[in-house]
């Protein structure tokens, strides 16, 4: 029995097709308009801006001077009486006083505090690129999906007409029951992964929605990937853009400094700070005619670092335990930042071998296998299961094309995200 016309023409159309034409859609996903969104309404990402914010706003309060204190005394007041002009000794008192930090403290805790708000807006950055390469991942996550599911809906509908074909063929003699039961059993696997992939896609659209702040059950279109092309980096180049513009890198370098000047705080702290004041007393004329001197006085008083042995000593060491632990813990993540870096450079370079295989190998010698089965079937030369298993073989090539060009695109916004934000499509 021949195959029918309409099923003969469906699988030439497969013939010279490198990629699986674009799923039709309400609207095409576009990757760039969702990062813009999401930088502009993600929470996560404002919190980050807002603590930067309040970081900045501590760093001139930490260099200013204590607040003045005023008082205001009654000296020498007779409890018999509670007369003012009584007693020669009683006076009325104003006084200000103002504490200064030995010279040096305020500049260093300014200093400090500044670097904290560079810490938090490096951490802000650094908030920002993962937002981008999350969005970009999810996006093409998104992409692979659509095609697996338009590839497994291709399949569906071949199979329904293959069905019916092994039926038909069962019927009048000519085929074999297992055929159609075959058919059958893929028939129904694939609608179980039809299934799959459709809970996937809602996955993948909540993830979506929910970095724009949208609501997670809000219907998106389809991604595309119109770059397919392939390049290549180099290592040696990538490590000091890395060094210079990898926020994570800065922030640690800003806490190592932060670190720094705290130990030279704590060193500081060997010196006493001074208080000034100065007051004033009015006097009332006694009832005898005598008195009514006022007065002026002045003084500075200091705190004596009686304790060092147990305080300040103890405070410059463990500042300094502090600043090794930072030192170390910077150690720590440039050697993951490394490591990360040899591993997205290993899975792009073989990611865009194995794209560049399907591209000029396997996918045109599945077209010539599939196109050499249907002239076989029309000669009896090639059997009907042979045939089926041809194309499907066509398609599912066809969507492994597709997975590796999605897991090249993730792999370069993890590059771009190690890079501090480099667009490795320039490189």
């Amino acid at each position: 029995m021949r195959l029918p016309i309409q099923i003969m023409l469906f699988l030439l159309m497969t013939i010279g097709l490198t990629n699986l034409t674009a799923q039709q859609a309400d609207s095409l996903l576009i990757l760039d308009k969702l990062v813009q969104e999401a930088l502009a309404n993600n929470p996560k990402l404002h919190s980050y801006q807002t603590t930067y914010q309040a970081e900045q706003a501590k760093i001139p309060q930490a260099g200013t001077l204590p607040d003045p204190m005023i008082h205001f005394n009654v000296n020498n007041l007779p409890v018999q009486s509670f007369a003012f002009d009584e007693e020669p000794m009683t006076g009325k008192i104003i006084g200000i006083q103002q504490a200064v930090p030995f010279p040096g403290k305020l500049h260093l805790k300014e200093n400090i505090a500044r670097q904290s708000a560079q810490i938090s807006g490096a951490r802000y950055d650094e908030s920002r690129n993962q937002l981008i390469r999350d969005i970009k991942v999810a996006y093409y996550d998104l992409y692979y999906v659509d095609k697996a599911i338009l590839t497994t809906k291709k399949n569906q509908q071949l199979l329904r007409e293959l069905v019916e074909i092994a039926e038909t063929k069962y019927a009048v003699g000519s085929g074999l029951q297992q055929d159609v039961l075959k058919a059958q059993v893929e028939l129904s696997l694939m609608h179980d992964r039809l299934i799959n992939l459709e809970q996937k896609r809602q996955e993948l659209e909540a993830r979506i929605n929910t970095l724009l702040n949208r609501p997670a059950s809000q219907a998106l279109g389809s991604p595309q990937v119109t770059d397919t092309a392939t390049h290549s980096w180099d290592r040696q180049e990538l490590e000091p853009m890395i060094r210079d513009q990898r926020p994570l890198i800065k922030a640690w370098q800003a806490r190592q400094k932060q670190a720094n000047r705290e130990v030279a705080l704590a060193r500081k702290n060997y010196w006493p700070d001074l208080t000034f004041n100065v007051a004033y007393t009015q006097r009332d004329q006694l009832l005898n005619g005598m008195g009514g001197a006022d007065f002026f006085s002045a003084g500075v008083s200091m705190n004596i670092p009686l304790y060092f042995w147990r305080k300040q000593r103890m405070d410059v060491q463990e500042k300094r335990l502090r600043q090794k632990r930072v030192d170390e813990h910077f150690v720590q993540i440039r050697n993951e930042i490394a490591a990360e870096l040899d591993d997205v450079l290993s899975r792009l370079h073989k990611n865009a071998e194995l794209l560049e295989l399907y591209r000029t190998g396997v996918i045109p010698q599945a077209q010539q296998s599939l196109q050499s089965a249907i002239n076989g079937y029309q000669t009896d030369k090639v059997d009907f299961l042979t045939l089926v298993n041809n194309q499907l073989t066509l398609f599912q090539l066809q969507l492994e094309y597709e997975r590796i060009l999605s897991n090249y695109q993730k792999n370069k916004a993890e590059l771009q995200f190690i890079s501090g934000g480099l667009n490795v499509n320039s490189q």
